[in-house]
């Protein structure tokens, strides 16, 4: 073959250059659907999400229970057959990776301190794919308590996490990130109009705290803010959650303070603090 029939040769960081990285993406896409999923789906809404045909992502789900990263978890019912959940495997994987992570470990005391400040839940959430991931959680005491886990992903522009982050960034930064982000209506309070969510993100920026009242799940206010770096960017957010029966009238004393306290001492673990 001359020259000039050659085929081009692959590129760092070209897909081509690694052999199998079509499938490799479609086994992706199936798990991060099963992970994304807000109830255990069955291979019917599998292929419905993903477009793949119906053998196809029966093939992809038994190699994935075949390696632990997805577990069948029951049936689907109406004819469903089995619907499925991250397996143990990946659990563990995961786990592995935010318990080293620098800012977990860095946030680990200070996110005690401020659960057994306020006696509610504390998440420690980090960027991803445009949505907020929680890597850390701490239970309040009571007996009413979030339905969260470790891993949850929760929407950019009505979670507290998602707020505090998105006000740290700049309007060029921010408004691709606006522009791509599914505004789904969770709740009768949840914004979707973008002209709101700007002017919710700048009040964010002005006072340095945001808010999701009742945004993401009826009943529950959160306020989140950001752990900024030395160069004031951030590098993670925390939050405080509690069921509306329980929320102090003082938000400020109660809550807002010690959350502000808290994002300070992490950033002081993790380097100089920028502060706001």
């Amino acid at each position: 073959m001359s020259t000039t029939d050659s085929p081009a040769s692959p590129q760092p960081g070209d897909a081509r250059s690694v052999a199998g990285t079509a499938a490799f993406s479609k086994f992706i896409a199936v798990l991060q659907l099963i992970a994304d999923a807000g109830t255990p789906p069955n291979i019917a809404k599998l292929v419905a999400a993903s477009g793949y045909p119906r053998p196809t992502v029966h093939r992809i789900v038994a190699a994935l229970q075949a390696e632990g990263l997805v577990a069948a978890v029951g049936g689907g019912g109406g004819g469903g057959g089995n619907t499925f959940a991250l397996g143990p495997r990946l659990v563990n994987l995961a786990s592995r990776s935010w318990e080293r992570s620098d800012l977990r470990i860095a946030a680990v005391d200070a996110l005690m301190e401020l659960r057994n400040t306020t006696s509610e839940t504390v998440h420690l959430a980090v960027p991803s794919d445009g949505a907020m991931v929680y890597i850390e959680k701490l239970e309040s005491p009571h007996a009413v308590r979030m339905a969260s886990r470790i891993g949850t992903r929760v929407a950019l522009t009505s979670s507290s996490v998602g707020k505090a982050w998105l006000a740290t960034l700049t309007p060029a930064e921010r408004e691709p990130l606006l522009a791509q982000a599914p505004r789904v209506r969770f709740t009768e309070h949840t914004m979707t109009d973008l002209g709101a969510i700007r002017d919710e993100i700048e009040l964010t920026a002005q006072r340095g705290y945001a808010e999701d009242r009742e945004e993401n799940e009826q009943s529950i206010w959160c306020y989140g803010a950001a752990i900024l770096g030395a160069d004031g960017r951030a590098v993670g957010c925390v939050s405080v959650s509690m069921p509306m029966f329980r929320r102090e009238e003082d938000a400020q004393r109660s809550y807002i303070e010690p959350l502000l306290a808290a994002c300070r001492t992490i950033a002081a673990r993790l380097g100089p603090v920028c502060v706001r």
